[in-house]
């Protein structure tokens, strides 16, 4: 069986407190994008793993894709695989490639297999996995506190826009960019924000990364208003970085506008 991981953005990122664990409590919106990578799995007489695309930095076995392999064949008894996974969704970017790989592979192997997990029982594996991760099981708009992990249903839709989507060849840790940050409590709740017109997000919605981020890599920054200039009627970085989205109403002609820059752009889905 094969499925369509797909990548988020965060409309608004607010690093609240830091917690005793060393982890931050935040407030985001979660909201899922087209841009897609492709997992299947094939039974076979033995369990590898192959993965084309765009590179991943590290060992097969510390990907999150084997990782969601190895919590369920701790419990339950499955056969041997091969595992494809074409990656498109940039690493390091704040789009949530990895965790969205991992939850659906939990869902894959749920529904191959007929395991019948809970989506609840889906979602409790999914945050041993990655703080993000319990959002791809349910991948629909939500407003995020805690570590990312406590989610809740939220009314937002964006689909009338066309979302352009720049992502820089720079990489940006999640350790670096929280060393970055000076938690603080909001002004104004996202989740009040989010019920405004997307015409006003501009001056009302934050990401608390972009400031020491554009600090430190100026490119950035520049990226955010090329968007602007071109019409967007909101840009923001996604997550900790390194990539930027831009809203429009109709799509801008982009292509030559950033250079080598990776680019994705589509009509955001409802």
């Amino acid at each position: 069986m094969i499925c369509f991981p797909n990548a988020k953005i965060n409309l608004g990122l607010h690093v609240v407190s830091r917690r005793p664990d060393g982890y931050h409590d935040l407030e985001t919106i979660f909201y899922p994008i087209g841009l897609k990578d492709a997992l299947e799995i094939i039974p076979t007489s033995e369990t590898r793993f192959f993965q084309t695309g765009n590179p991943i930095e590290g060992p097969s076995d510390n990907n999150l894709v084997i990782k969601a392999l190895r919590m369920i064949t701790a419990e339950r008894k499955l056969p041997e695989m091969d595992i494809h996974l074409l990656k498109k969704i940039p690493s390091g970017a704040g789009l949530g490639g990895g965790s969205s790989d991992a939850a659906f592979m939990l869902n894959l192997l749920n529904d191959t297999f007929k395991l019948e997990y809970t989506r609840e029982e889906l979602m409790m594996r999914a945050a041993r996995l990655g703080a993000d991760c319990p959002f791809f099981i349910i991948n629909k708009p939500a407003y995020a506190t805690g570590i990312g992990d406590k989610l809740e249903p939220i009314e937002v839709d964006l689909s009338r826009y066309t979302l352009l989507l720049v992502k820089p060849d720079v990489r940006i840790s999640t350790k670096e960019a929280y060393a970055m940050i000076t938690p603080h409590k909001p002004e104004l709740s996202l989740k009040e924000i989010i019920t405004q017109p997307p015409e006003t997000w501009r001056d009302l919605m934050k990401n608390d990364f972009e400031l020491p981020v554009f600090k430190k890599f100026p490119e950035i920054c520049k990226i955010r208003q090329q968007l602007y200039e071109m019409g967007a009627i909101y840009a923001s970085m996604s997550g900790s970085g390194s990539a930027l989205f831009g809203l429009f109403e109709k799509e801008p002609d982009w292509k030559e506008a950033f250079g080598t820059h990776f680019i994705w752009s589509g009509k955001v889905e409802k």
